[in-house]
């Protein structure tokens, strides 16, 4: 299972995207209770009026969990949706390789 969190919006409009990839049996039963508590047959309805539905200034997030897809507006990012927001972000920085990290010269 491919788990993706595409942040957009805010201030800046920096667009970020964490990827996980539950590629073996045990990562899958780990991640699987958490893609399920999310509420996916009722994703919050965005805000009338803002790009995204956040509001000036805010973040929209689009998630997408093996079958599953929502855009979950900054202030409905609570709950199970936080948490899968933020174990995906934590998989992805964990799995990238760290900027200007220098190698042991031996």
């Amino acid at each position: 299972m491919k788990i993706t969190v595409e942040r957009s919006g805010g201030f800046a409009g920096i667009k970020r995207v964490w990827t996980a990839e539950a590629a073996s049996a045990d990562e899958e039963q780990r991640w699987q209770p958490v893609v399920e508590a999310c509420p996916w047959d009722t994703v919050p309805r965005p805000d009338r009026g803002f790009p995204g539905g956040g509001g000036p200034d805010r973040f929209t997030y689009n998630i997408r969990a093996g079958r599953h897809r929502a855009t979950v507006p900054e202030h409905s990012l609570t709950g199970p949706w936080r948490t899968l927001v933020e174990l995906a972000r934590e998989a992805a920085e964990a799995a990238a390789p760290r900027k200007g990290r220098q190698t042991p010269s031996g």
